[in-house]
């Protein structure tokens, strides 16, 4: 396990990517910001706050994982049909392990993932030779999906082979972000967000693969995968925690709803997820994760544990980083008339109210576009940051278009914004990379700002039709007065209504002449 040390003058630099949320080929656009990142930043640590697969892409149709526990494949959103039909991807018929025949509803109704260590793999330690597209060592594969993987097979296929084909896939979609990163020699963490899980691919397993790249510090060890902490030396090399850096699984999504007398989620809740899925984004009547009790219980103790290595029994100074915000968040806005230029409406909980980003809390440069995408539930994690003491920031990532940092609640709770280009987000020049420069002598005092794509490389991305329907889609009434709120946005619509209503006029006048 690589050691993680204050530089010899002092200083400790982390990037944060979020959301890269991309299918087995990573968008090149995505590689380059991140090769262009830590070119620029040098960083000492890279942490991955969830969401890393894109969980729903058609390429995991036959797998796919709308909640754990499910059947693979049974339940798959309508917008990803649709988009494997576009794609030319057709779902596989699934045989049945004793008959050899079946469907993709009638196999492995307890299906159980196979071990890590039954999977085709790769060596540890080592990657895949240099293709022509790159001068990487590793694949960076800006093609469409190999028809042996995606085309339909002539033979019904078993669910285990279907696992086996998803699983390469997973380390496709690493090699591609992992490779400048693993070409650059910088140690990297990774936490789970709500859909990495969803390709069919649980996050234990995926804990796995990750370790089968150098520099990975996910430990075989933790109390649950995406949660451990990354103590930080002093530069003296005295072996004293100067710091450390804390991932959190936050969770993915609620079995219930939290409300008293409740009832858990229906079958007959489905029809209205598969017309709406993009819509519901996935969380149906139910919403968002939160950090299971024991995560919580770990923030506390684990801070025990760090005092009693330094031998002091006080807390070290810690950030965590994680997927989902706690409702917190919300305490770094403050709510304005629904007419207020930019403002967005609240989600779920607290739909129905207008936000904009209270300036008095939040520091300079931050962006909000979206709303906050929390759980219905507070499970009190920013209380139990506070009681173990130590921690001065959570940092999260599932908002994509957020980018924001507040200081509430004795915390500074902020925001990165998606670093891909192959998921929603904001325009391509605001779609980036988190940086943190941290000192020995005052963690909490870190300095933070956006390492951004039209900072790095230039205004335009490679694909600007898709960036510019993925900023400005909208599944959702509330999503329509959202972008209505944007003052380009609405300048353009007026002007295209009073050129409307000058032609109508125009063409009752002229008759008359």
């Amino acid at each position: 396990m690589t050691s993680l040390r204050f530089r010899e003058d002092g200083s400790f630099r982390v990037l944060q990517m979020a959301d890269v949320q991309d299918g087995p080929d990573v968008q090149p656009d995505t590689i380059r910001l991140i090769r262009e990142a830590i070119r620029t930043a040098d960083p000492d640590l890279v942490v991955f706050t969830g969401d890393q697969i894109r969980g729903y892409d058609p390429a995991y149709i036959d797998t796919f994982l709308r909640r754990r526990g499910e059947q693979p494949g049974a339940r798959v959103r309508a917008v990803t049909e649709l988009e494997a039909k576009l794609r030319g991807i057709k779902r596989h018929i699934v045989a049945s392990e004793t008959t050899g025949i079946g469907d993709a509803h009638d196999a492995h109704d307890n299906f159980e993932a196979p071990d890590a260590a039954d999977s085709a793999g790769i060596p540890d330690g080592t990657v895949p030779q240099d293709t022509p597209h790159t001068g990487s060592t590793l694949v960076y594969s800006t093609q469409s999906k190999p028809q042996s993987v995606e085309q339909p097979q002539s033979e019904p296929r078993t669910m285990d082979e279907l696992m086996d084909d998803t699983r390469e896939k997973v380390r496709r979609t690493f090699h591609g972000f992992l490779g400048p990163i693993v070409e650059a020699g910088v140690p990297f963490a990774a936490t789970y967000g709500n859909h990495d899980f969803q390709c069919g691919i649980l996050a234990d397993e995926q804990d796995d693969i990750y370790r089968e790249f150098p520099g990975c510090l996910n430990p075989v060890d933790s109390i649950e995968p995406g949660t451990f902490a990354l103590p930080v030396e002093s530069s003296d090399g005295s072996g004293r925690v100067a710091m450390s850096v804390m991932m959190v699984n936050s969770g993915d999504y609620a079995t219930e709803s939290g409300q008293p007398g409740a009832p858990k989620e229906r079958d007959g809740q489905y029809p209205a997820y598969v017309v709406n899925s993009r819509g519901l984004d996935l969380a149906d009547s139910d919403g968002y994760g939160t950090p299971t009790t024991e995560a919580l219980a770990w923030l506390r103790d684990v801070q025990t544990q760090l005092g009693e290595r330094n031998g002091d029994g006080k807390p070290v100074p810690a950030i965590a980083f994680q997927h989902i915000p706690p409702q917190e968040f919300y305490d770094c806005l403050k709510e304005v008339p629904a007419w207020t230029p930019n403002a967005v409406e609240g989600a779920r909980t607290h739909a129905g109210h207008c936000y904009v980003l209270d300036h008095t809390v939040c520091r300079p440069g931050s962006r909000l576009g979206e709303a906050i995408g929390c759980a219905d539930e507070n499970v009190g994690e920013v209380d139990a940051l506070r009681e173990a003491g130590g921690y001065f920031a959570l940092f999260c990532g599932h908002d994509h278009k957020n980018a924001f940092v507040g200081h509430v609640h004795g915390l500074d709770l902020g925001y990165a914004p998606t670093c891909g280009f192959e998921c929603y987000g904001p325009k391509s020049r605001y779609r980036g990379i988190r940086l943190f420069e941290f000192r020995e002598n005052n963690p909490a005092g870190y300095v933070t700002r956006m390492l951004t794509w039209g900072d790095l490389v230039g205004r335009y991305s490679s694909n600007e039709v898709r960036v510019w329907f993925e900023d400005h889609c909208v599944t959702d009434a509330i999503g329509i007065r959202n972008e209505l709120r944007r003052p380009q946005v609405f300048a353009v619509l007026a002007g295209a209504l009073s050129l409307g209503f000058l032609a109508v006029v125009r063409s009752l006048i002229k008759p008359r002449r």
